[in-house]
């Protein structure tokens, strides 16, 4: 279904190279890197009063290649399986296997081109899909940064580089702690994940129509509009089911953000300066960046973090980090995307206690 040794020789051609650097710049910046990430992962404990378990190990550092890698290794542990399935069904048609085998490749080389213009933007991740462990310990994931693109940021940005990197470590370290101290996250996002991809075996008809809603989003984005390919592919069904994903994750970036801003002042002497500088970032992409993103779907990813955040800080602020942390009781205590946009809601069905309406 998906020729994944293609998609990551695509991706590692077609990625760009990062900063010039020395061989002495590197080592350093990987090894502060490294103890950042654990010295992050204290404060990131005590500010959220969640409980992670066992200490962390370090962060795993790359370059752009090697996130290419980590990601394709993700997918393949997710889509492996339906993807399977999915061919079986196609395989039986007349000339099956041809159509599986050049669609196989087309598809390589798309994720590829993706992986490549991501893989020089991205700070650093939680990799929740990780291939089966040689040792059979049970799943977990995996912290990782993307060294030269925190130095690249920091140096555009003309910060602190000890700042700014704890500054990133932080976020991400919210995420490790996220999915650590809460045990069934990790498969919950990976069930919804599962239920979306089988919702889209869909027939000719289907594929056609969709066709030509990924064209007219590409003539929207073009035009400066909000057209994008993630909403154009979509089924019905899935657009349900993208809905409670994306209230997760809007949840999981949003309580990142605050947790970093909330650290920061503590422990990041520059942090009002990286902030400022870092939004204004965000907003100043080039034309052609600010058309693949939104075609990609990441102008959504943005607007995660400014929903999620609001939403964590209105709940903190009315009921406190233990009556936010609730928020990881069940599934079922999960805000919708309806209630991220209105916290005093998930605090009335959750917490039960909403404040009082202020009269004019």
């Amino acid at each position: 279904m998906i020729d994944w040794d293609l998609a990551v020789t695509t991706g590692e051609r077609l990625a760009r190279p990062g900063p010039q650097v020395s061989m002495a710049e590197a080592r350093q910046a990987v090894a502060e890197l490294r103890t950042l990430s654990v010295q992050a992962q204290r404060h990131v404990r005590e500010f959220t009063r969640l409980d992670a378990g066992a200490d962390p190990d370090q962060a795993v550092v790359v370059d752009r290649p090697g996130w290419i890698k980590a990601n394709v290794d993700g997918f393949r542990v997710v889509f492996e399986p339906l993807a399977d399935r999915m061919s079986r069904r196609r395989n039986d048609g007349p000339g099956g296997s041809l159509v599986t085998a050049v669609g196989s490749r087309i598809t390589g080389v798309q994720i590829g081109a993706v992986l490549a213009y991501m893989s020089g933007r991205v700070l650093g991740q939680y990799e929740l899909f990780l291939p089966p462990d040689p040792e059979n310990k049970a799943p977990t994931g995996r912290l990782t940064l993307v060294a030269p693109n925190i130095v690249h940021v920091e140096r555009e940005l003309d910060v602190d580089p000890h700042d700014f990197r704890l500054w990133v470590c932080l976020h991400e370290e919210t995420h490790r702690v996220q999915f650590t101290a809460v045990p069934w996250l990790r498969a919950h996002v990976q069930d919804q994940i599962t239920e979306f991809l089988l919702a889209s075996d869909v027939g000719l008809p289907e594929v056609l129509d969709r066709l030509r809603q990924t064209a007219e989003s590409v003539a929207d984005a073009v035009r400066g509009g909000e057209g994008n390919l993630i909403d154009a592919i979509q089924t019905p069904e899935q657009k349900e089911i993208l809905d409670r994903i994306t209230a997760v994750m809007t949840l999981v970036e949003g309580h990142g953000e605050y947790v970093m801003d909330g650290v920061g002042p503590e422990v990041v002497p520059s942090v009002d300066v990286i902030r400022a500088r870092f939004s204004k970032r965000r907003e100043g992409a080039g034309r052609l960046d600010q058309l693949v993103r939104r075609l990609l779907g990441l102008d959504l990813k943005m607007k995660q973090y400014e929903q999620g955040a609001e939403f964590v800080r209105t709940v903190v602020d009315q009921v406190g980090m233990d009556g936010f942390n609730k928020v990881w009781t069940s599934p079922n205590t999960l805000p919708t995307r309806q209630e991220i946009a209105d916290p005093q809601a998930w605090i009335a069905r959750v917490v039960g206690t909403a404040p009082p309406a202020i009269e004019d």
